[in-house]
């Protein structure tokens, strides 16, 4: 009975890995990823630069970010590699090289 147990203990999975069992096996690992950074954009940045954000998306591994504040688009780009090291926090470093505001 009890190696029967250890078996099944050893051959379960959480719910978790499983999934990202599946995105790989279907290779839409990186694309989950992409659109799951964009949706927590507010979380991951804060609520006043979400404000100011009109539009987020990812093209060629390049993170754009439009920003409808001039000051704040400066700031942002003069602390580029900040902002990349937050996004690196909540996302592999392999999905994203670079970011861009405009």
């Amino acid at each position: 009975m009890k190696n029967n147990e250890e078996k099944r203990r050893s051959e379960t999975s959480t719910v978790k890995n499983v999934i990202e069992d599946l995105l790989k096996s279907y290779r839409i690992k990186d694309k989950f990823d992409e659109n799951k950074l964009i949706a927590n954009w507010e979380e991951i940045m804060g609520t006043p630069i979400a404000r100011r954000t009109e539009k987020v998306y990812i093209k060629n591994k390049v993170l754009y970010a439009k920003i409808n504040s001039p000051a704040l688009r400066q700031e942002l780009t003069i602390a580029r590699q900040k902002v990349m090291d937050v996004l690196y926090e909540h996302v592999d470093e392999g999905l994203i090289k670079d970011v861009k505001f405009f």
